[in-house]
């Protein structure tokens, strides 16, 4: 099993081991960066990147950075000629808006974006809540959506069969649970007898992932789902019951469908009953966060090293330290040269830039196909992201079959360690680990990731899907 190691954002802060990287044309775009060529003369317009989220509430450790990747990537672009001229803009109050997670922010967010003259080509969610919120009315008022959340309802609506208007960069969440359950049967050094409990935060994002089929699908792959999930609000702080009635129930695996102070309380938690000789957590891609990685030294285990140490998840985007990737090596240098600290270097800082990146490539082949700017709409961007085959600065493949899928399929799973002091692999324990010294005085250990597997399609696992057990 290859286990490449994937040095987190506190080691791209420090210079630990860091790859030369080659001096960009100071005149034009790195050669990687490949855009379609432009035929059409955009210069003097604004092409406004829109977005509305949660940017103060439960998902604020993951969506404030994004508005950093955002603003130092626009910032990039129009510096080197914007889209075939145009100019992009962010812009809070006119281009987004923080929902702080509520409902009813959303609904007003949308009918401001949505009531203006024209209406937006294209607009950015964060959320599954919002996804199945917005999703009926994105489709009557023809604006195709992108987002990082993979909800069924959001993205094939009730009857889970009906592909809307909202594209998802990253496998749904329920096909993320059964990537890992094809795992973790497959690995029974790691996982002997596995049987999970889900646990995670309510609503749309929190329980996606635990659907029949997915279960079903688990259960064809040797691991057991318990019937009975357990799920605490975001402000919750002692969820030991929860806990202990999964453990009671026979779980030795914890699934959590949560980010942030989510997977990091589960984490504590186990810590906190002393079970974790007997108890392993694995979750969603945003489990294996540099968020998550810094929240989980708040508690340390009986070897002195993270709760988080040893978290097993989805990673269905290319990391910091993937430095040979000249995309990855490129957002370093960008955000050297911004001052971004550890904190910001997270998923949604690189999602940031990805987005971006997307955005130029969109315009650019949309306007080339309609003849300009004015002419493009919601149609016109649904049918190239529908079409479209592209990878944004090598983070990610962009490729929606067509319009088949409504979700990127691809993933891999990844476990999340702590860097010994050598700076050559995992510690074993704290006396072996690397500290280093954060901007606030702090020490901290330095999270790695470490890649299981090498990026597959993650099992389709909608009702109906390829992969659903019949």
């Amino acid at each position: 099993m290859r286990q490449k190691l994937l040095l987190l954002v506190i080691v791209l802060a420090l210079g630990v081991g860091l790859v030369p990287v080659t001096a960009q044309d100071s005149m034009g775009l790195p050669e990687f960066i490949q855009h379609t060529e432009c035929e059409v003369d955009l210069t003097g317009e604004v092409i406004p990147i829109i977005h509305l989220g949660d940017l103060s509430g439960p998902f604020a450790f993951i969506t404030q950075p994004l508005l950093l990747g955002l603003g130092d990537a626009i910032a990039f672009y129009n510096s080197h000629g914007g889209v075939c001229g145009a100019t992009l803009r962010s812009d809070v109050g006119t281009d987004y808006r923080d929902t702080g997670g509520k409902r009813e922010e959303a609904q007003a967010a949308y009918d401001f974006f949505s009531a203006q003259t024209p209406k937006p080509d294209v607009l950015v969610l964060y959320a599954s809540a919002d996804a199945e919120l917005l999703r009926s009315q994105v489709e009557e008022d023809e604006i195709p959506v992108l987002i990082s959340a993979g909800s069924v309802a959001g993205l094939y609506g009730e009857d889970s069969n009906t592909p809307g208007w909202i594209y998802a960069s990253n496998p749904l969440y329920a096909d993320q649970l059964g990537s890992f359950c094809q795992f973790a049967g497959a690995n029974a050094e790691m996982y002997p007898d596995p049987v999970i409990g889900y646990i995670s935060w309510p609503g749309a994002f929190g329980e996606a992932a635990y659907t029949p089929e997915t279960i079903a699908y688990c259960a064809a792959q040797g691991v057991t789902v318990l019937d009975t999930p357990e799920y605490f609000l975001p402000t919750a702080t002692d969820i030991s019951t929860n806990v202990q009635n999964l453990v009671d129930s026979g779980a030795n695996i914890l699934y959590t469908n949560s980010l942030a102070t989510g997977p990091a309380l589960v984490a504590k938690t186990i810590i906190d009953l002393g079970l974790e000789a007997d108890v392993k957590l694995a979750g969603v891609n945003w489990a294996l966060d540099t968020s998550v990685g810094l929240l989980g030294q708040r508690t340390l285990g009986p070897t002195g090293l993270p709760s988080t140490n040893g978290l097993v998840g989805s990673l269905p985007f290319r990391w910091w330290t993937e430095r040979q990737e000249p995309g990855v090596a490129f957002i370093t240098e960008q955000a050297d040269a911004n001052e971004r600290g550890p904190q910001v270097r997270n998923i949604s800082y690189l999602l940031g830039w990805g987005l971006v990146d997307t955005y130029m490539e969109l315009y650019i082949q949309t306007a080339n196909r309609v003849g300009s700017l004015e002419a493009v709409d919601g149609a016109a961007m649904k049918e190239t992201i529908e079409s479209m085959d592209y990878s944004p600065l090598g983070l990610y493949n962009f490729n929606y079959q067509g319009g088949s899928t409504r979700a990127l399929p691809n993933n891999r799973v990844g476990m999340m360690a702590y860097l010994n002091a050598e700076g050559t692999g995992p510690a074993t324990s704290a006396q072996d680990a690397m500290l280093v010294d954060l901007p606030d005085g702090n020490k901290a250990f330095v999270p790695i990731l470490i890649p299981l597997t090498e990026f597959a399609p993650a099992p389709d696992l909608r009702p109906g899907g390829a992969d659903v057990p019949q």
